[in-house]
């Protein structure tokens, strides 16, 4: 999978000529082997249903806080109460963790950031009176399933 990724950005990256083939095969192996030893493939159950589910609520959740923000952002008396929440994270720390809070940064309005405590997620928010933990914790929720990761409860 990951070569065929791999392969996949190499022809897009060349336009797809065949000249270019001899190299592209040889960074396609190169970068395969570095992958696989950097990070070695997990068992996963992954749900190609549950990632398109994903795919069109990132989607429809950017356009709509992508409406807010503008909407706010040209009130006259925009209303704003910005700060940082505190999220705690049913994933565990790693790539997993990693990969949702890099998609949680392309949703307008807030921002995942690192918190010094090792269960929880900082993010700066717009609102500080938005429900944007309970967000959070649904969407993380939607992220674990679709990608069949075991979450921690409690």
């Amino acid at each position: 999978m990951r070569a065929a990724m791999f392969a996949f950005v190499w022809l897009i990256l060349t336009d797809g000529r065949l000249a270019h083939m001899p190299a592209g095969m040889a960074a396609v192996a190169a970068a395969t082997w570095v992958s696989l030893r950097l990070l070695p493939p997990a068992p996963t159950r992954a749900s190609l249903i549950a990632l398109c589910g994903l795919l069109g609520r990132f989607l429809w959740g950017s356009l709509v806080a992508g409406i807010d923000v503008a909407r706010r952002a040209l009130s006259p008396n925009p209303p704003v109460k910005p700060g940082f929440i505190v999220h705690s994270s049913a994933l565990p720390p790693g790539p997993a963790r990693d990969a949702f809070r890099a998609l949680m940064c392309l949703q307008p309005g807030s921002l995942p950031v690192e918190s010094e405590v090792e269960d929880s997620l900082l993010i700066h928010c717009l609102d500080t009176d938005m429900p944007v933990a309970e967000a959070f914790a649904r969407e993380e929720a939607r992220f674990a399933r679709a990608l069949g990761i075991e979450v921690r409860h409690g």
